[in-house]
Order: C-alpha cells, then structure tokens, then sequence
C-alpha cells in the first residue's frame, strides 16, 4: 500500500478523479491501480479565490510498489502506519461488576471497553434515555419547563449529544481512530474516518448513542437510567460501595466516574466526601450569531461553493495586552443557539448543528478564559459558584421562563442596550430579551470581547456586521473543577474510584472524553491482573 498525500481537486470534480490523479503522480497505468480509499480530506480556503479540497489517499499497486518507491523524487508518498487498537484482557473475573457513573463519551466509550472485555459493566445515568431526553429538551424550548435531572447537558450521550458533534481534537493518541471506528459501526457517516473537520450532527447522534447502548446491553453490560449517584462508601482507602438516589448501595471494586462538567451536586458530594478536588480555569461568554449565507460569501466568495463543500465555518483567537485570551469555540455553521441549564432560576446557552448544517444562522461561543484568580475564593467549587452567579444574573435578564438575554453586536460595542433586531433573527427558544449584556457579565469578560470583536472582524469580515446577534450566557465551556487522580488514574487516597472525561477535568470534547473513557477501562482492566 502506498500513501499519496497533498492532490489537490477543485470544488465539483468527482472523488473518481482521484484516481487518475494518483496514477500519473505514481506514474503507472489506472488500470495498474488495484485498489483506493481516501483517508484524509481538507478544504483549503487560505486564498479564498483559489479554494479547493486537498486529499491524501491509499493506493495498491501489488508488485509495482517497492518500484515506485525506488523512483520517486517527492516527499508526497509513504508507507501506511496504522495499527489495531488492541483491548486487553482481563486475567480473571471480579467479584463484583465494575460501575460506571454518567452516559457521555467517557462513560460510554469505558462501559463498552469493559462490556467487550467480558467484564458486563453497570452503566449508571442520571437522566433519561436518549429518545426520552429529546422530549425534555423540547419541552424547554417550547414551553420554558425545565428538568432538572434531563436536559441538554444531563442523560444519554451527554452535553455532546445536543451539539454539533464535532469530532476534532487536538490530542494525538491512537485510540481516536477506535473511536472514530466504533461511531462509524454505530450508524456515523463512514466519512468521519477521513473528513479533517468530522463532525455527526444532533439528529444523527441520536442514533449512533442508542445503538452504542445496545451494543453494551448485547455483551452483557447494565444501562440505568434516571439513576443518579448520591454517595461512594470506602474501607481503608478503598472503594467498596457507591449508593444512588433512593439510597439503594451498590457492592463496587471499582467505580469510573465520568459524570460531565455540570454535575454540580456530584462535585460537592465528592468534596463532603473527602475527594481530592482542586480549581480548573475555564471559559465564559456569549454565542453570537451571524447570517450563514454571508459567512459562505466570507470564506468562500461564493454561494456556489458551499453548496459543494458545505456550510462555512470558522475558529478564531487573540491575546489581549490585559493577558486574557478570547477565542470562537464549538462553532455551529447552519445551527441554532439552544438552552443548556440544568439548574432552576439560571440560565446558560449552547450551540447545535443537524448533520446537514443547513440551518439560516451560524453561531459560535466568544469566550475570555477566567481562572482561580477571578473566582474570589480559594474553595475548590468556587468555580461553580462563579458559574451560578452568572447563570443567575442572566435568568433575571432574560425575564425568567429561561428566555436569554442578547444584544446586537454594534450596541454592544457602543454600550448601549438594543431595543430592536436586525437581519439576523435569533434563533434560540423559548426566545431572547434585547438588553445590555454588561448586567450579567463582569466587566472583564465584556472589555475583553469588545476589544476582541474588531480584532476578529480584521481576519473575518463577517465580525463586522453591527446586527450579529449576542445571546447570554455561556459558562459551561468545560469543567469548573479537577478531580485528582494519581498516575494509575485513580483517585489520590481512593483506590478502585477512576476519574474520567471533560468533568473530571481530563478531556475538552467527545472525542478527547472518549478516548479518555478507553484509557480508564483499560486500567480498571489491567488493575486486575
């Protein structure tokens, strides 16, 4: 097999062209070509009146290949390197089931590690099934009642369920491509395998969660639902029970514990408890919502394009001279602005995309990191108690019935409030009340973007326009905390208690929980030897 990497196809041409493209660079004969795959592909928008997509492909040539190697003169051509993702196996059977607390990626992708090495986990979660939770979460919307215990960030598959299903990740393991590979068996597109920027979609999500669960179930595993964990017993230092709601105890070895950032009530369990728990900096602002059509005549210069290559997007950054960092995260192209709280009287904003991405607006969080220092306590849930204020602060805003407070762009900038809409119609239910966005935010955080806001307009022009909308507030961009845990990924004092994914403090993302998920089902694994 020969890799060939940077050929470049213009917007339109057919993937067969490719394998033309790929004879003449190797020159052999198509015909020569007895097999081919794409494996990676990019869109390449620098020159945004020269966009084209960039492939890098797989090619068999059978005997002819040490040939080609023998001959080249580029560096365009290699050898693949990929390995199996190898589960190991368990020396013996416990005596107990291992649990697993919380059904996002890191919990999923754990229980189905453990399911598959025969050990028939106890998946716990606190909310609903994913079928169930789709109800809930509309209800929010469409009626402003919330619940608390099923929302867009508690219940099966976690907050990245109601997101946009990005798949992209900056850590560099080889469990990714397991992942990526289990999502793909589970009902993904099968071009999250090769797409630079891959990314699922809510309404496929859906799907691909509840045949996961189902894949657990068939190997032996327990899923629970609207299960919540209320306590973890211990002997010398020991896990050896951990009790839910309703005070039913559970006999447990070993526990991983991958129970989402905004687990609020677990945190300070585990804090009552004793558990090693420390401050994690993290991110706060708004999502802001531009018209998608003028983002793809800002990338693409083209309307046509984006029909071809999708719906634009965009991730942006600066460094202020205060030192604060503001940057674009988890952008929405084509998505909607959604209702993230889960506590009674807050309210917090996210961001969702269909597969299709093919939605009126474009939306993205603008966040400026907070750390310790602006927590105002040296408490390790001051974290939360900064989020909560916030949360608070914006309920009132908004009016209550968890409708958000938003402010166009140019009034923000300007300081003043908004009193009407522009072009851009906002698209966050149960709906959005026009103010100044400075009362619910601290002055830092909104100094920071206004200066961010022209700085971002200069490398996307689309920041320009004065009607963008900005809906409040966002606080929920990762974990407030971090649960200690010692190099064999356990808790510090509390052997068998595994901390795990984005609330733990150690992923960002489903794939960086997922894979976060494997490496803490195969300690639990490898801790029975």
């Amino acid at each position: 097999m020969i890799r060939i990497a940077d050929i470049k196809l213009m917007p339109g041409k057919p993937e067969s062209a490719l394998k033309g493209k790929a004879a003449r660079l190797l020159g052999v004969q198509e015909k020569d070509i007895q097999s081919w795959r794409v494996v990676k592909r990019s869109v390449d928008a620098r020159k945004r009146d020269q966009v084209h997509l960039v492939y890098t492909i797989d090619v068999s040539l059978g005997e002819q290949e040490d040939a080609v190697f023998a001959r080249q003169r580029e560096g365009k051509l290699s050898r693949p390197k990929e390995t199996a993702y190898v589960l190991p196996k368990p020396a013996r059977q416990p005596e107990h089931r291992p649990v697993v607390v919380g059904a996002g990626p890191a919990g999923l992708f754990a229980a189905l590690a453990l399911a598959k090495a025969g050990l028939k986990p106890v998946l716990l979660e606190r909310g609903k099934p994913v079928e169930e939770r789709q109800r809930d979460v509309s209800r929010l919307q469409k009626d402003g009642v919330l619940n608390p215990q099923s929302n867009i960030q508690f219940g099966e598959g976690g907050a990245g369920t109601f997101s946009d299903g990005k798949l992209t990740t900056g850590i560099k393991d080889p469990r990714c491509a397991e992942v990526l590979r289990c999502l793909v068996k589970a009902g993904a597109p099968e071009e999250i395998l090769y797409r630079a920027k891959p990314h699922i979609g809510t309404d496929l999500l859906i799907t691909v969660v509840r045949r996961l669960r189902e894949e657990i179930i068939t190997l032996g595993g327990q899923v629970r639902f609207e299960t919540k964990l209320t306590g973890i017993g211990t002997r010398q230092g020991r896990l050896c029970s951990v009790t839910v709601e309703g005070g039913e105890e559970i006999p447990a070895a070993t526990l991983i514990l991958a129970i989402g950032h905004s687990a609020r009530d677990t945190f300070s369990m585990l804090y009552e408890k004793g558990f090693s728990m420390e401050q994690k900096a993290f991110s706060v602002g708004v999502r802001i919502e531009h018209l998608q059509k003028e983002l793809n005549r800002c990338q693409y210069q083209s309307d046509e394009l984006a029909k071809v290559l999708g719906a634009a997007d965009y991730k942006l950054s600066v460094h202020l001279p205060s030192g604060r960092g503001v940057y674009t995260f988890c952008m929405c192209p084509g998505g909607e602005v959604v209702a993230a709280a889960t506590e009674e009287g807050g309210v917090c904003v996210n961001g969702m995309s269909q597969y299709r991405r093919d939605g009126v607006n474009a939306n993205a969080a603008v966040l400026v990191g907070v750390g310790p220092e602006d927590f105002g306590s040296a408490h390790p849930l001051a974290g939360v108690a900064f989020q909560r204020k916030l949360e608070a602060d914006a309920y009132r805003l908004g009016g209550g019935g968890y409708r958000a407070p938003a402010q166009l762009a140019g009034d923000f900038l300007k300081g003043i409030p908004s009193e009407k809409l522009g072009h851009v119609t906002p698209s966050y239910l149960p709906g959005v009340t026009l103010c100044d966005l400075r009362e619910c935010l601290p002055d830092f955080v909104c100094d920071s973007i206004r200066l961010a806001l022209p700085l971002f307009a200069r490398k996307l022009p689309v920041f320009a326009d004065p009607q963008a909308v900005m809906t409040g507030v966002e606080t929920r961009s990762s974990s407030p905390v971090r649960i200690r845990r010692d190099p064999s990924l356990q808790c510090e004092g509390v052997k068998g208690v595994y901390p795990c994914g984005e609330g733990a403090g150690y992923a960002g993302g489903i794939m960086s929980a997922a894979v976060d998920g494997l490496r803490c089902a195969e300690a639990v694994i490898e801790g029975l030897a």
